[in-house]
């Protein structure tokens, strides 16, 4: 088979990655890729970023920053500005502009190529649910719900965030509308949570006409910062600390942020200014201080990096002056009640006893199941029990190579398994929003369009990959 043979990718995940991976692809490879986008949403582009149809939900990367396309860093710009009603929802680039239309804004990269004749299309999307993905000498095999199978020479996942399952009849949804539970609108509410996923639902709930009080409860009790209009100050790549223990480099960046501001400048500029350079910290960090930051440091940093539009954070704050939602630093212990309100034991951080409230509903905005072996998706579920996928050491992910190559249970990497976006974090942390993930799916498209062909001997699922340590918590 020549170089430009014709070569059969099947990404797994339709959402903003796996859309990504398909257009560089695609855009790249001329005539000899031919890509398989499996879905099980009715649209593509969105998953669970991008799918809500609420127009208070804003990004949360200014749309100057937020192009699919890491050469071309005005795409998304020009695209919104010749939107119909771009210029009325953005008048300038460091706008907030709603999810959903950035999810129209994805699905538009993939549609030339669903136009074209059918006798030369290189893209076909399967709406349906992956349930196995398997390995072989020849390819790779990924089986449906519907019991149908796509044989391919690659396979990626890109499955996104895997959101959590609510953990009992009282745990709502967060990702659907206040009006499906069926609470009162005059009910408290009490979110677990006090992150970006809380601020989206208080907004739902503020949009649903709720009445009651809503209560956000998480262990520290800290909410996203906002954004504000400043550019990055100027870090050279020698001047950071790499490979520093843990408190070297919080010690280094603690100094930086502080002459920063005493020159007049804002902490975020610090913040912003070291992304460039997130995924080589993340690697050459030690993994004693990896393990401590996710400990210890992890919500602070997060409530830094990951920031709120301006509007949703004067929003969120009138809600909080008001007195209808409250911030509560604590730790829910158990909820018990009937079928009509329940009651929430809860601990406050700091204290011993144990607290009542009476709820209407409780709905988990804690994020993202963050331990892959607890993950619900079948997909990747299926690469644990054939021991074709392991944990990383720090279980936040699946582990993989710098290559995004998937790595086996005895600690081989894939030639024809790779993953992108979320699943990754283990390998590159700062993997979550769209500049860190279009320069992923472009790295790898092209290592996948220059690879050479690929005759292996199928990896054989070793006996390790059916311990207790290899097996999937549902």
């Amino acid at each position: 088979m020549s170089r430009f043979s014709e070569r059969h990718v099947i990404i797994v995940g339709g959402g903003a990655s796996g859309v990504l991976l398909a257009y560089q692809l695609l855009q790249q490879a001329h005539s000899n890729v031919r890509v398989t986008l499996i879905e099980k949403r009715p649209e593509v582009g969105r998953g669970l970023a991008y799918h809500t149809g609420n127009a208070d939900h804003l990004l949360n990367v200014r749309a100057a920053n937020m192009s699919a396309l890491p050469e071309d860093p005005d795409h998304f710009w020009r695209w919104l500005s010749s939107h119909e009603h771009g210029q009325q929802l953005c008048p300038d680039p460091f706008c907030f502009v709603p999810r959903r239309l950035y999810g129209d804004y994805i699905a538009s990269l993939i549609a030339p190529f669903l136009a074209e004749d059918d006798g030369a299309r290189r893209l076909t999307i399967i709406r349906g649910e992956c349930v196995a993905v398997s390995e072989g000498a020849s390819g790779v095999t990924v089986s449906l719900a519907d019991g149908t199978r796509q044989l391919g020479d690659v396979a990626v996942l890109a499955t996104g965030h895997d959101a959590a399952v609510p953990r009992s009849a009282w745990h709502a949804d967060p990702w659907i509308s206040p009006s499906v539970p069926g609470f009162s609108q005059d009910a408290t509410v009490l979110i677990l949570g006090t992150g970006l996923t809380m601020a989206d639902y208080v907004l739902s709930l503020l949009r649903a006409g709720h009445r009651g009080p809503i209560v956000a409860m998480s262990r520290r009790g800290l909410m996203a910062k906002g954004h504000r209009r400043i550019a990055p100050c100027k870090i050279s790549e020698d001047e950071i600390p790499f490979g520093a223990p843990g408190s070297t480099l919080l010690r280094w960046f603690r100094q930086r942020i502080a002459a920063h501001v005493a020159d007049g400048g804002d902490w975020r500029g610090v913040i912003d200014a070291i992304r460039p350079f997130s995924h080589r910290l993340w690697h050459e960090l030690p993994q004693s201080s990896k393990r401590s930051f996710l400990e210890h440091a992890r919500a602070w940093w997060d409530v830094h990096r990951h920031r709120m539009a301006p509007e949703v954070e004067a929003r969120i704050a009138t809600a909080n002056a008001d007195g209808q939602l409250r911030i509560a630093a604590a730790k829910l212990v158990k909820i018990d009640g009937g079928s009509v309100a329940g009651r929430a034991h809860y601990r406050r951080r700091g204290r011993s006893e144990i607290e009542t409230l009476e709820v209407g509903a409780v709905i988990d905005c804690t994020g993202i199941v963050r331990d892959p072996r607890a993950t619900a998706n079948p997909a990747v579920r299926s690469l644990f029990d054939q021991g074709l996928a392991r944990c990383d050491p720090l279980r936040i992910g699946i582990e993989v190579t710098a290559e995004c190559a998937v790595v086996g249970a005895d600690g081989t990497p894939s030639q024809r398994l790779f993953a992108i976006g979320p699943l990754t974090r283990a390998a590159f942390w700062e993997i979550i929003a769209i500049p860190d993930i279009r320069s992923q799916c472009a790295a790898l498209a092209n290592r996948l369009v220059q690879a050479q062909p690929i005759e292996v001997p199928p990896r054989e699922a070793p006996a390790l990959a059916a311990a207790p340590d290899h097996q999937v918590a549902i």
